[in-house]
C-alpha cells in the first residue's frame, strides 16, 4: 500500500527536512549546554510565531498536554472559570476545568456559529467574580473560528485571565495575544507548524504566572504543573527530560513556517477557494459562519455514509480526510489545510479524489468543483500581481 496524503486536520503532512532533523543524533538534554540554549531559541521562534513578547514553554506531550497543563496550575478548588463553548473542544475545556474543582459557568451555543463579544458582554453582566475564562479559537471538530480579537478585550477588561486554545489556528491564521489580551496560548506540534505529534507549547502571561505562583491549594499533579518551569534557563533544569528528537524536528518546522511572510494569505486563498468549490459542487459547509482558514468541515451528504467515503478516498486514491467525533460523529467530514497541507496542489488532488468519490457513491454534483477551485485560485493570483 502506497503512503497516504494525509490531508486531515492534524497530523498534517510533514516536510523532508522536518522528517532529517528528527532523525539527527541526539543529546543528554539534562547535561548538554548546547541543547538549553537550543531549547531557548525554539521557545524565541515560538514566540514570533504566536505574535507574543510572553514566555514560551515546550511540553513534552500531544497538544491536550498543554490545556490539561494550564488549567492543572491555574485553577484552585472553588475559582469561578466561564467557559466559552460551542463546540467539542469547548465544551472538553469546561469539563477539565470542573475536574480540578473550578465552578464552571458556560456560555454555550450552536457548533454552527461563532460566540460574540455582545454575548459575552451579556453573560458578564449577570455573573460576577469570576477568576478565569476559556475559549477555543479554532473548534476543529466544526471546522469553526471564533473571533478572539473582539472577545479577548471583553475578558480583559473584567479582569479574567484567559486561557485560549488556539492549537488548530497558530501560524495559519493572525493571532494577536498581546494586543487583544491572551493570558495563556495553548499551541500543538503537529498542526499549523507541520511537526510530528508529540510536543505541545504554550505562552504565559506575567499574570498568570503571578496566579500560578499565589495558588493557595496544593498542586495535585507534576507533570501537568507548570510551576515547575520556572527559571529553567537560569538554573539550566528542566523539570523531566525533554523528547529530543521532537523538539529538533519542531524547531525545523518553525524555521521554515517562519520563512513565510505571507502564510495567513496562503491559508485564506486556498481555505476561501476549497469552500467555493463544495459549494458549487452542491455540498453544505457544516458552520454557517465563521469559517476557519485551517479547516473545512462538510455536511454528510444524505444517504452517504462517513466509513464508505474514507474507505473510497483512502483505497481507490491515496488520501486521507476526516471525520468528526462525540456529538459530530457520522455528520461531517472534514479537509485539513493548513501547514504543508496547505498547498494548491495538493487540494486539487483532494478535490478531485472526493468528487470521484462521491459521485461512485450515487451524489450528483451541481457543477464541477476543480473548475471553481481552479478559477478561485488563478483570480487569487492575479489579484496578487495587482496589488
Amino acid at each position: 500500500m502506497r503512503e497516504p496524503l494525509i490531508m486531515t486536520p492534524g497530523p498534517t503532512e510533514v516536510a523532508e527536512e522536518v522528517r532529517q532533523a528528527m532523525a539527527q543524533n541526539f543529546t543528554n538534554p539534562d547535561l548538554d549546554p548546547q541543547f538549553f540554549k537550543f531549547y531557548a531559541e525554539l521557545c524565541g521562534d515560538l514566540q514570533k510565531i504566536i505574535n507574543t513578547k510572553n514566555q514560551v514553554l515546550v511540553l513534552s506531550g500531544e497538544g491536550m498536554l498543554a490545556l490539561d497543563a494550564a488549567l492543572a496550575s491555574l485553577i484552585e478548588p472553588g475559582d469561578r472559570v466561564l467557559a466559552l463553548s460551542n463546540g467539542i473542544f469547548g465544551t472538553g475545556l469546561a469539563g477539565m476545568a470542573e475536574n480540578y474543582g473550578a465552578e464552571v459557568v458556560k456560555l454555550e451555543k450552536s457548533y454552527r456559529e461563532p460566540i460574540t463579544s455582545r454575548e459575552v458582554e451579556e453573560v458578564l453582566e449577570e455573573e460576577s467574580n469570576f477568576d478565569l475564562a476559556t475559549l477555543v479559537h479554532c473548534e476543529t471538530p466544526a471546522g469553526l473560528i471564533n473571533p478572539a480579537v473582539e472577545i479577548l478585550p471583553v475578558l480583559k477588561e473584567r479582569g479574567l485571565i484567559t486561557v485560549i486554545d488556539a492549537v488548530s489556528s497558530l501560524g495559519g491564521i493572525e493571532f494577536k495575544p498581546d494586543d487583544w489580551g491572551a493570558d495563556v496560548v495553548l499551541g500543538g506540534s503537529q498542526k499549523v507548524l507541520s511537526a510530528p505529534p508529540g510536543l505541545a507549547f504554550l505562552s504565559l502571561s506575567s499574570r498568570a504566572w503571578k496566579k500560578i505562583e499565589s495558588r493557595k491549594a496544593s498542586q495535585p499533579a507534576f507533570y501537568l504543573n507548570l510551576k515547575l518551569w520556572q527559571n529553567w534557563q537560569e538554573k539550566q533544569e528542566f523539570p523531566y527530560t525533554p523528547s529530543v528528537s521532537d523538539i529538533y524536528a519542531l524547531k525545523k518546522a518553525a524555521e521554515r513556517l517562519l520563512t513565510e511572510a505571507d502564510r495567513y494569505q496562503r491559508h485564506s486563498w486556498i481555505a476561501g477557494a476549497v469552500r467555493k468549490a463544495l459549494q458549487a459542487g452542491g455540498l453544505t459547509l457544516y458552520p454557517d459562519s465563521g469559517y476557519s482558514n485551517t479547516v473545512t468541515a462538510v455536511r454528510m451528504p444524505d444517504g452517504i455514509k462517513f466509513s464508505d467515503l474514507n474507505r473510497e478516498m483512502l483505497e481507490s486514491h491515496g488520501i486521507m480526510i476526516a471525520g468528526a467525533f462525540a456529538e459530530l460523529s457520522g455528520k461531517v467530514f472534514r479537509i485539513g489545510h493548513m501547514g504543508e497541507n496547505c498547498r494548491e496542489e495538493k487540494l486539487y488532488l483532494t478535490l478531485k479524489a472526493l468528487q470521484h468519490s462521491l459521485v461512485k457513491l450515487g451524489f450528483k454534483f451541481q457543477q464541477d468543483m476543480l473548475k471553481t477551485y481552479v478559477n478561485e485560485m488563478n483570480s487569487a493570483a492575479v489579484n496578487e500581481l495587482n496589488s
